[in-house]
């Protein structure tokens, strides 16, 4: 019974209260507005009351619109006082509405029927209708704070302010002139003055002011900082410290900014290894608002790891885990090394590495303490606890779950063996190796588990990678972005990928690859990127390109041709379509050479290459003269990734003079020369210039003769091969061996020693010139060139200024020439080894090396040397 009088008493509390709210809440009646315009204005008079009456009665009023017009311009306060009785309202509000041109004029009268001066006026207006709202928000304001005795404020003031202008602080704060006084408002705008990070103090005032109150933010500023000093600082100069704190003459005082300033002088003396440095700061008031900011410190001495210890450790000894750590101790040359540098992430690092070291060798269960490290007053000491457990070994190797292939094909990808220890980096490179190839059959989504159960009583694992292929994932869309220049075609015809095509990592690294041997572009990103739907992705590849349009104007030095002057208009991707024109001329003392040429990689957007070009050269060899014009037309054809087939056409009419019999087997006159050749190329290479990885194969067979019309008959077969892969940390390694044989059925008359074989200079044996090595006999003063040859070449290349395009390169050089009768000796050939610079300029590729001769036969003796100097590709 006690209960529920209780809960009636509340029941009745409850809706006691709420009565009294109701009957609490303000009535107010707005008559009808009269307007007094030009024009024909009705929409005003129904449309301002409506204004008024959503502002009002989101403040609390009940609110009654009177449709009925009455003409209250001569209504005296008993007048209002009766008709509110009548309506049962506390207030009535009147008005009128002039309207003159495109201005609006609100003149309203505010009624309180209950005391006899209570009748207040309002007035607001604007300059164009367009801005009614904010007259009639100016008018209900002013209603709200006469009727709920709300306060409104008149002003906004900022005081106490020096060097923040008032301006700066009104913007960023929402209290305007007109709004009602609202103390959760100031509050927000006292937080973000605060937060403006100027001012230690902000204290908020009001002071009477017209009808309402004037708000005064009156702030205390933060002193400026006149000037920052170090103290006691000998390792680092002032200068180099300004340039790494963030306190500076005139910035505001900022404590933490200050503290954080600490902090990075610290770590600066920390990466020098002064462990022991103290940094403190003082600040010094001045007058004016203004402060010294000094920071002492004491620096200490520089320590390095003197000694790492560990503990626990058995199977490997203590030199086995030093070396598999990134930490080392002091050595006897660490005063210009690295050896004893305290690197406190590097550290932590280690802990894995040891760990790995472990687990890498059959210890599943290994753990390694985090390191203890006692940074004493003149050194530094680490100790390591070890927790081998026992050695593991794999007792069986299972592939499991969805398998798209058999499981026999899937487990030659596996490096994990049975028998062998267990290998944690094996795990983890196998789970790489089945995620690539699912990867590549299209399900990018695979999710491989490896199930690792331990038998700790035989101490051997079982290891059964769990595969869920998940859904096939498709490329929805290939979008192509950057390309201001190269049309999307030329773009999209080395992508791999195909839209509604299954995903495939192998085929996205192939589009970057192929993308890159353009050279059309600065910058490459090709990556996939996610859909709205799970099992698609979209290929978003950003491109930027690069200049490819050379005109160029130059002037050098030789080995082959001495001085020599050029000029050349080039242009690699002519209109963004990939296409290739260009008009080159070559004068020096030996040569005149005249070339315009146009490739298209694509004719109408097929695999079929075609090229022209024309040429006219003039050229001084040792013992003869040679004049040609000639023509060669090119066709060819993509048979599958980076492989082609193609036919070359030549045409040439030549004459050859100034023939030294004594020295030469030319013969002088005019000839004409018609040749077709077949070739076969693949060239896998990831750069044209300097290679990291890839292959490239040439055979071509060049058949010359009267069948295709012409002076000359021969049939000349060359073969190449190339090679290149990463050999160490950035070096990669290049083999290149090439061999040629000509079978020369011209007639006793004519003379191709120009079509033969010589070797020697930048592109064949460094170290030699360019006809030293040929199939002259020995004591025949002569030059005759050898009918076959064959060429080896070893380069180690290695980035200088990766910036800049820049490499080095050590070879070797060997490979000889031979007349038709010689047979090919490999173990007796001219050899030579060497060094160079190489530089992918914007100019275009340049290299400068020097050969020193190995074995220079009857030629040159060996430790003879050359410099080689070239614009142009390598083999």
């Amino acid at each position: 019974m006690f209960k529920r009088t209780i809960v009636l008493l509340g029941l009745i509390l409850f809706f006691s209260a709420g009565t009294l709210y109701a009957e609490s809440k303000i009535k107010l009646a707005i008559l009808p507005f009269n307007v007094f315009s030009d024009t024909p204005q009705d929409n005003l008079s129904d449309k301002i009351p409506q204004m008024l009456h959503d502002k009002l009665a989101l403040e609390g009023s009940q609110i009654i619109m009177i449709e009925k017009r009455m003409d209250t311009d001569a209504w005296e306060f008993s007048d209002f006082r009766e008709q509110g009785i009548k309506l049962g309202v506390d207030y009535i509000l009147s008005g009128s509405i002039f309207v003159a041109g495109q201005g609006v004029s609100i003149d309203t009268k505010l009624v309180n029927i209950y005391e006899e001066d209570g009748i207040t006026s309002l007035y607001s207006n604007v300059k164009s209708s367009e801005n009614l709202f904010s007259a009639v928000s100016k008018i209900s304001k002013e209603i709200t704070g006469e009727v709920f005795q709300k306060i409104i404020i008149s002003d906004v003031e900022i005081a106490g302010n020096k060097r923040i202008e008032a301006d700066a602080i009104l913007r960023i704060i929402d209290t305007q002139p007109g709004d009602l006084i609202k103390p959760g408002n100031i509050t927000k705008d006292l937080r973000k003055i605060y937060k403006m990070g100027y001012f230690d103090d902000v204290v908020v005032e009001e002071q009477a002011h017209d009808k309402g109150v004037k708000v005064v933010f009156n702030v205390v500023e933060k002193p400026s900082v006149r000037k920052v000093r170090f103290e006691k600082n000998h390792i680092f100069e002032d200068e180099e410290l300004f340039e790494f704190v963030d306190t500076h003459t005139g910035s505001i005082l900022n404590l933490h900014k200050i503290n954080s300033d600490v902090k990075r002088i610290r770590m600066m003396y920390l990466e020098k290894n002064y462990y022991n440095c103290k940094v403190s700061y003082k600040i010094l008031p001045l007058e004016n608002s203004q402060a010294d900011i000094v920071f002492t410190i004491l620096e200490g001495n520089k320590i390095k790891v003197e000694k790492i210890t560990f503990e626990g450790n058995q199977y490997f000894s203590d030199s086995d885990i030093k070396d598999a750590m990134q930490t080392s101790e002091k050595g006897f040359f660490s005063f210009f090394t690295s050896s004893g540098d305290l690197k406190e992430a590097e550290v932590k690092n280690d802990v894995v590495r040891i760990e790995s070291l472990y687990k890498n060798n059959g210890f599943v269960n290994a753990k390694v303490s985090d390191p203890i490290i006692d940074i004493g007053d003149e050194s530094i000491d680490i100790h390591f606890k070890i927790k081998e457990g026992n050695q593991y070994t794999v007792n069986k190797v299972d592939i499991t779950g969805d398998l798209i292939v058999a499981k026999e094909v899937l487990t030659e990808m596996v490096q994990s063996q049975e028998s062998e220890l267990y290998n944690r980096d094996n795990v983890r490179k196998d789970i790489h190796s089945i995620s690539d190839f699912y990867s590549n059959e299209g399900y990018a989504n695979v999710d491989i588990k490896p199930l690792i159960d331990k038998n700790s009583e035989d101490n051997n694992v079982n290891i059964t990678y769990s595969i869920d292929k998940k859904t096939p994932v498709y490329f929805n869309r290939i979008n192509i972005s950057g390309n201001y220049k190269t049309r999307d075609k030329v773009i999209r015809r080395e992508i791999k990928i195909e839209e509604q095509g299954l995903f495939s990592k192998k085929k996205i690294q192939q589009s970057y690859k192929n993308l890159n041997r353009l050279d059309y572009f600065d910058s490459i990103d090709v990556k996939p990127v996610k859909t709205d739907k799970e099992d698609e992705l979209d290929l978003n590849v950003e491109v930027a390109d690069k200049n490819t349009g050379q005109l160029s104007f130059g002037a050098g030095y030789s080995s082959d041709e001495e001085g020599f002057v050029t000029a050349e208009v080039k242009e690699r991707n002519l209109w963004g379509k990939g296409q290739t024109g260009k008009v080159s001329a070559r004068i020096s003392t030996k040569t005149v050479h005249y070339n315009i040429a146009f490739y298209e990689p694509y004719i109408m957007d097929t695999p079929i290459s075609g090229g022209l070009e024309l040429y006219r050269e003039e050229k001084e060899y040792d013992y003869y003269d040679r004049d040609a014009i000639g023509f060669i037309g090119t066709l060819g054809y993509r048979l599958f990734d980076y492989a082609r087939i193609g036919v070359r056409y030549r045409i040439e009419d030549f004459e050859v003079y100034d023939v030294q019999s004594d020295k030469t087997y030319m013969m002088p006159g005019t000839f004409f020369l018609s040749s077709i050749e077949p070739f076969f190329k693949y060239d896998s290479r990831d750069d044209l210039f300097m290679p990291t990885e890839g292959m490239t194969h040439k055979l071509s067979i060049e058949y010359a003769g009267e069948f295709v019309g012409g002076d000359i008959d021969y049939t000349k077969y060359l073969a190449e091969s190339s090679v290149f892969f990463p050999f160490f940390w950035k070096f990669t390694l290049g083999l290149h061996a090439e061999g040629g044989y000509i079978d020369d059925r011209s007639d006793n008359n004519i003379d191709i020693d120009y079509e033969k074989f010589y070797l020697g200079g930048i592109n064949s044996i460094r170290g030699f010139d360019n006809t030293d090595i040929n199939a002259s006999d020995e004591g025949d003063p002569r030059e005759r060139g050898g009918d076959k040859y064959v060429q080896f070449n070893m380069e180690l290349t290695f980035p200088l200024v990766e910036e800049y395009n820049v490499g080095g390169v050590f070879f070797y050089d060997r490979g000889d020439v031979y007349s038709t009768g010689e047979s090919i000796d490999l173990g007796d050939q001219y050899s030579s080894f060497g060094a160079g610079i190489r530089w992918n300029s914007p100019l275009g590729p340049i290299r400068l090396e020097y050969g020193v001769v190995i074995d220079g036969k009857h030629v040159k003796d060996a430790g003879d040397g050359e410099f080689e100097f070239s614009v142009g590709a390598s083999f």
